[in-house]
């Protein structure tokens, strides 16, 4: 394990940029989403940057279902939409989850040039800083941070994710305290009201997963692959972490 780092951070637009162990983060929701699928015993998840895409993979595995978002609402034809309360609530053990979003699913499919290829939200981040660290190694110590929010790049909630998974990956004994003063900020600036109101696409319960720090102990891998003529990620569960 290297113990120097070289920690970098690139966003959405600049995802072909991002090299060695890439991290992508979609907090709001797609991989709050994702890592509830996978505690509910999803076997893989399937990431694409279109709905076109996504049908035609559903051809591949009948029994897939469709995930995701189009402007934060359920697609037509989708099966869920992009609430990770919604897919804590769904029966999904041993299902392929194919995933379509505005943010995290294209920031993914777009880190072409990764050498490993991780997804993260802060329900998992401490686990991914970790494996992380680990794959370093392999990697001269190269690291870099994608936050996929679409607004304010460098102070949403993203950002904030990237903010403590450096801490974490840095070793600072102030990474709790440093992610709590910027949620609390993200508070204040009322980046979660949207979700105060109780609509199907953006339901109130979302938000206590959204914020809930390091509640599962794996990481989301992600494997770039291709069917037919779609290129898609492939993200599977690790726990040996």
């Amino acid at each position: 394990m290297t113990n120097i780092l070289d920690i970098r951070r690139v966003y959405r637009a600049g995802a072909g940029e991002a090299r060695g162990v890439v991290v992508v983060i979609d907090v709001i929701r797609a991989f709050t989403v994702a890592a509830y699928a996978f505690a509910g015993g999803a076997r893989r998840l399937w990431l694409v940057r279109t709905t076109v895409e996504a049908f035609a993979l559903r051809k591949r595995e009948s029994q897939a279902l469709l995930a995701g978002e189009i402007g934060g609402r359920l697609i037509p034809g989708f099966d869920l939409n992009n609430s990770p309360s919604l897919m804590a609530a769904t029966n999904v053990n041993g299902l392929t989850i194919i995933q379509r979003t505005g943010a995290g699913t294209q920031g993914a499919a777009g880190a072409f040039n990764a050498m490993h290829l991780l997804i993260c939200s802060l329900a998992n981040a401490r686990a991914t800083a970790a494996y992380a660290r680990e794959l370093a190694a392999t990697t001269a110590g190269l690291v870099t941070l994608m936050p996929t929010e679409g607004r304010d790049y460098g102070a949403g909630e993203d950002a904030v994710c990237a903010d403590y998974l450096e801490a974490l990956l840095q070793e600072q004994d102030n990474a709790s305290d440093l992610l709590a003063e910027n949620l609390a900020h993200l508070d204040a600036l009322g980046r979660f009201d949207f979700l105060q109101q109780g609509d199907a696409d953006f339901p109130f319960d979302d938000i206590a997963l959204i914020k809930g720090v390091d509640r599962f102990n794996f990481v989301m891998v992600g494997q770039r692959k291709q069917w037919d003529e779609i290129e898609y990620v492939e993200v599977k569960r690790r726990d040996d972490v």
